[in-house]
């Protein structure tokens, strides 16, 4: 009988999810004895046009991850069955364990060109292997933090909910962006799951499908907002202005009635938005906000609050989902150290930077960030944060230092904050922020 093929993916067969090459390798490794510690840095070559810095995300849930992973007997008959590896590599297989240290970046940290998310020191075997499951797992939530940073500065500390669940890319993506939201400090979810599981706040309004459902529009209204007190209702289904209007009588009929918001979902927002609160001000109900979604990315909201529009929150999909903008970074994983040996790629475009690193961030007088200096990992450095701290250590992972992502979103705000202007503006260019190496690792880069 043929086995059932699982739809999702679980964490048990995450060390499956990798290149072959990778396998291929590991057996080439086994077979010439090739056991001496290994170093690899995880890190993008070039940001993307329309960025200028990138948040780095997902980093520290990948190396706890990657310190959990295992071979099962049925991925052993798995790979048995594809006839490339031998029975004796196999049985090597069946007791892989990573036992080596991963340093990484907090999450929520600021990151730029050819700086270090993390690096991997490990037996060469060990190190290769995470290779595909490392760059999937930090692309995805450093893409979508980067792109959600901006929509909250954009949104000049008013409120954003992700509503971009069912656009998102299968519902790994989904559930892991969340997580990524929260680091780029949303303020809500309409994601159950994802909310749920990553500590991000639930937040939802209503669907149109809800209004047509009922013959009455008010009586919908109405029965929604006994049923939810505080809750949002949706009033441009039909005629956005005469939504208002139906909202402000039913406040006006039942002064206990609590609806809290308004969404305006289509049409000319910034216009619409202050016909609405001329209306609302005037019938005496200031304290009803309005929530603008539809189709928003930062550029739009960086607009209509320019303009002045009455908007207090907003609510973001599909922009955000796919960070539709710079889908990807040019993510890289290479080995920059084996035997004790710096080693070093020259393919042309693709040099990388040799030896195990440190990030080093210098602050101005006024507090701000003056430039960044990576350095070998052992090299004194007399001015300046290290920035990559020890995450895993002998394969454990260090809970004190996994738990630093819970505090992400506040280390994103105070990033922010301390960023020449250059850094955190919108448009597209260059943000001149100097990056530096140390004299040792510029002399190692030229060997």
């Amino acid at each position: 009988m043929t086995r059932p093929i699982p739809l999702e993916v679980s964490d048990a067969d995450l060390a499956l999810l990798t290149d072959l090459y990778q396998l291929t390798m590991l057996q080439a490794y086994w077979r010439e004895g090739m056991e001496e510690s290994a170093t690899f840095s995880l890190y993008f070559r070039k940001l993307p046009a329309s960025r200028r810095f990138m948040l780095a995300c997902g980093q520290q849930h990948a190396a706890a991850v990657a310190s959990r992973l295992r071979f099962t007997d049925a991925h052993l008959a798995d790979l048995a069955d594809t006839g490339q590896f031998a029975d004796a590599f196999l049985e090597w297989l069946a007791g892989w364990r990573f036992t080596g240290d991963i340093h990484a970046l907090p999450e929520g940290t600021p990151v730029f060109p050819n700086e270090p998310l993390l690096e991997v020191d490990a037996p060469i075997a060990e190190a290769q292997l995470l290779e595909s499951l490392l760059m999937n797992l930090v692309q995805l939530e450093t893409v979508i933090a980067s792109k959600a940073v901006r929509i909250v500065q954009a949104a000049r500390g008013r409120p954003v909910v992700d509503f971009g669940l069912r656009r998102m890319h299968g519902v790994d993506a989904a559930v892991r962006g969340v997580r990524a939201y929260r680091t780029a400090g949303l303020a809500g979810t309409s994601n159950v799951l994802g909310g749920l599981r990553h500590g991000l706040a639930l937040r939802g309004t209503m669907a149109h499908s809800y209004i047509l459902a009922h013959d009455d529009e008010r009586e919908a209204f109405r029965a929604f907002a006994r049923q939810y007190p505080g809750t949002t209702l949706l009033v441009d289904t039909h005629d956005t202005l005469a939504g208002v209007r139906m909202v402000i009588d039913l406040l006006d009929e039942e002064p206990a009635l609590d609806i809290a918001a308004i969404r305006l979902d289509s049409g000319d927002l910034g216009e619409l938005a202050a016909q609405a609160r001329r209306l609302l001000d005037d019938a005496g109900h200031d304290g009803v906000k309005i929530i603008a979604s539809s189709g928003l990315d930062e550029h739009e909201i960086a607009a209509l609050l320019d303009a002045g529009a009455p908007i207090d929150a907003f609510g973001v999909g599909t922009e955000m989902g796919v960070s539709a903008d710079a889908p990807v970074i040019d993510l890289s994983y290479k080995l920059v150290e084996y035997a004790g040996t710096p080693r070093l790629k020259h393919s042309p475009g693709k040099v990388n930077l040799p030896g195990r690193k440190q990030l080093y961030r210098r602050l101005g007088d006024d507090g701000r960030y003056a430039g960044d200096l990576i350095a070998l990992r052992d090299e004194p450095v007399s001015e300046g944060e290290a920035l990559l701290r020890p995450l895993v250590r002998g394969g454990v992972i260090d809970d004190a230092e996994l738990a630093l992502a819970d505090a992400a979103p506040e280390r994103v705000q105070q990033a922010l904050a301390r960023m020449p202007e250059a850094l955190r503006s919108l448009a597209p260019g260059e943000s001149g922020y100097p990056i530096a190496l140390t004299p040792g690792l510029e002399r190692l880069k030229d060997t």
